[in-house]
């Protein structure tokens, strides 16, 4: 790396450095090949090919978070944050969560043929270095997912045995110091055991089976309307009287919703599985939309029966629902809660651990990772290295670390990694399409294509349209041959705008300077967006700090100092929303896509990053550490050992090998000027980021070849 770095002056490093950041893997690489895990032998996982309907999706994504969110995240929030707001934090915490979802769904649907998260799907679409901080948090997500469902599998069986089994651990193993939040803690060696035992399950191939999946869901359907009914009778009203419904104000309710996002990260179970969906493209973005809904429903009305049933301070923190029964003398009730508890808590444990190593072996097997986690054994076709590993380290979470502490971390990583999805998404909105040269003028035939039937605009709009073309095309408009704006499967924002404004429509289009239906998006607005978007992110974060740090905790001066720099930087972030949607949106028309672009993903990074802010410094502190810990590996190693990397490296020296060969030729013509030809200094459209891979003056060593990806000036990545 140091003799690489010497070789090259400030310019070229730093425009060698972006292009490896910035590049990105081609689609084709991405379908189902000889190493990929989903391609088995006969019998082993075929079974599952194209046969999950939407039913199916909801269930998996339902079962993967509402065990841990109904059993232990809605105690331990109504307990130490927020009292019975915590029903007001599901609700805040489910909105973020849908903002979240429609965006993760368009982020799925733009890789076609693919089963993944969110990596996968940035690596193919954003860039390397972006692919490889989602799939990081993934990680986290995942493990802490895993270290509390054992960790509250634990507390569980410990509540059933009237606390004899932390008793015991505390009396013969004593209890540890520092960990947490200064707290005494005991070794949990019952959780230690559960996180391996899973692990092992997982190892050796037993998969998250959909029926199995199915049937431990009826169960928690079951429990949970048998604590409906049967709390009906123990209720108080007094639990929410006067001060007692919100003891820890507006701002424990922005807390607890921050904890509480975690448990409405069901779609991205339902993402990673889309690929055996019949129908995936309509499936998926309907089964996150349910499962959100059907999670919501059951939090908050569980919620609700629990603090009306027990003084928001008198909650168990460990089995919250179960003791709620044992509190009113109910010992059946209990018994019958903990059936339940087994079953949810069950399924959420093997839906946090199942993905981890899939996430860990496609980026070990992309390079971004050691390599030897790519290890798949021959008996069971499984990870296994990189099941072992991750298991491990959740176990030792679960045997360390309290379950208050590990339910704080587990929003952390999602919330960004979900904030960079929203971002990913607004950013492809407004970039060219490779494919298409954004220079050249639309065809009659285009503009016939584009055309918007049945939505005509009003004389009045006419008038307001003077100068423009009259076929009445919308600003919408523009979906591929054989595809009608009349589908109602998804609404864009110009669409949406229509019906809500009439006939004002085109007066305010005018007016903010939005461009008209046939403006097509060029790299040079791209990279407006991009800088924007950019902008966006990273403003939204010092709004809020401003907002929490300075006008809510602080006062006097400072605290209207810091109200009037919020106000000018609330300002800066609607100038900055106003110059992106004055950009040309694509015109490609994917199968789902999120609504009322560029609102819902910037509505999206704003809470988000305003959730984010609201965990404690603790957490922070140790995300933090995390999120060093991956960047040191990435600089060090995956940058360097990338799977695009090495190709790069191996044409790099092919053409080198050329050159030395054919230095005495004349290579001034090529048959492929007359074919494809280019203005001297005009390079064809290389995605997003070519805007921060440009002026280094660097020359591209492969004249003539067309990249398979947007991987610029000697990362082309071609296939084997």
């Amino acid at each position: 790396m140091a003799a690489w770095l010497g070789q090259l002056s400030l310019g070229e490093a730093w425009f060698a450095m972006s292009s490896r950041l910035l590049r990105t893997k081609p689609v084709g690489s991405m379908a189902h090949g000889a190493d990929d895990l989903t391609e088995l032998p006969e019998g082993a996982a075929a079974g599952l090919a194209k046969v999950l309907t939407t039913l199916d999706l909801v269930s998996l994504g339902v079962g993967s978070c509402v065990g841990t969110g109904m059993y232990v995240v809605a105690g331990l929030v109504a307990k130490a944050m927020a009292g019975p707001g915590v029903i007001l934090s599901f609700i805040i915490a489910a909105l973020a969560s849908i903002l979240s979802g429609v965006c993760y769904a368009e982020f799925g649907v733009r890789v076609p043929k693919t089963t993944g998260s969110a990596y996968t799907y940035s690596y193919v679409t954003v860039g390397e270095f972006v692919a490889f901080f989602i799939g990081w948090n993934l990680i986290l997500e995942y493990l802490i997912g895993t270290a509390a469902g054992a960790s509250a599998l634990s507390s569980m069986f410990d509540s059933l045995a009237n606390h004899s089994i932390s008793n015991y651990m505390i009396t013969h193993l004593g209890t540890l110091r520092g960990l947490g939040k200064g707290e005494d803690t005991y070794p949990d060696l019952l959780a230690l055991f559960i996180a391996l035992l899973v692990t092992v399950i997982i190892a050796l191939g037993v998969k998250n089976s959909v029926g199995f999946n199915n049937v431990l869901n009826v169960v928690n359907v079951v429990v949970w309307a048998f604590m409906i009914i049967a709390g009906l009778f123990f209720l108080s009203a007094s639990n929410w009287e006067g001060s007692r419904f919100l003891p820890y104000g507006w701002s424990g309710v922005m807390k607890g919703a921050a904890t509480c996002f975690y448990a409405f990260i069901g779609f991205d179970i339902i993402a990673t599985t889309g690929e055996e969906a019949k129908n995936a493209n309509t499936s998926i973005p309907y089964a996150i939309t349910a499962s959100l809904v059907t999670c919501l429903t059951a939090y908050v009305s569980v919620s609700v029966i629990l603090t009306l049933m027990v003084p928001y301070n008198l909650i168990d923190g460990s089995a919250p629902l179960m003791e709620m029964f044992a509190v009113h003398g109910f010992m059946w009730g209990k018994y019958t809660v903990a059936v339940g508890s087994i079953a949810g808590l069950t399924v959420s444990l093997l839906g946090s651990l199942f993905p981890m190593p899939r996430v860990i072996y496609a980026m070990a097997r992309d390079g971004l990772l050691f390599r030897f986690l790519t290890h798949v054994s021959a008996l069971t076709h499984t990870p296994a290295v990189a099941c072992v590993v991750s298991g491990s380290f959740a176990a030792v979470l679960a045997l360390l670390v309290s379950l208050q502490d590990l339910i704080e971390m587990m929003s952390i990583g999602t919330l960004l990694a979900y904030t960079l999805v929203s971002v990913c998404v607004l950013l492809l909105r407004y970039q060219p399409d490779k494919e298409t040269d954004t220079h050249q003028f639309i065809s009659e035939e285009d503009v016939d294509n584009i055309k918007d039937v049945g939505d005509e605009p009003t004389k009045d709009d006419h008038i307001m349209m003077e100068g423009s073309n009259r076929d009445g095309s919308s600003y919408h408009a523009g979906g591929t041959e054989g595809e009608s704006d009349d589908s109602h499967f998804h609404t864009g924002p110009p669409s949406l705008l229509k019906r809500l404004l009439g006939g004002h429509y085109y007066t305010l289009r005018l007016r903010l300077g939005i461009p008209d239906s046939t403006a097509r998006p060029t790299p040079a607005s791209g990279q407006i967006v991009t800088r924007c978007t950019l902008s966006l992110f990273f403003m939204s974060f010092l709004f809020w700090s401003t907002v929490i740090f300075g006008v809510e905790q602080g006062s006097g001066a400072a605290a209207v100092f810091s109200g009037l720099m919020a106000t000018l930087m609330l300002g800066s972030l609607a100038k900055l929303l106003m110059l992106i949607i004055q950009q040309p949106e694509s015109k490609q028309r994917l199968p789902y896509m999120a609504p009322c672009v560029p609102f819902v993903p910037a509505a999206a990074i704003l809470v988000n990053s305003y959730l984010m802010l609201k965990l404690s410094s603790l957490t922070w502190a140790r995300f933090t550490i995390w999120c060093l810990i991956g960047l040191l590996i990435y600089g060090c190693y995956g940058v360097w050992h990338s799977t695009l990397e090495l190709d790069a490296r191996e044409q790099q020296a092919h053409a080198s090998s050329y050159r030395r060969y054919d230095d005495n030729l004349d290579d001034t013509f090529s048959p492929d000027d007359d074919l494809y030809p280019q203005e001297k200094d005009e390079r064809p459209y290389q995605g997003w980021s070519q805007g921060y891979q440009s002026g280094a003056g660097v020359q591209n060593p492969t004249r003539g070849s067309r990249s398979r990806g947007r991987t610029n000036f000697g990362f082309d990545d071609e296939d084997d």
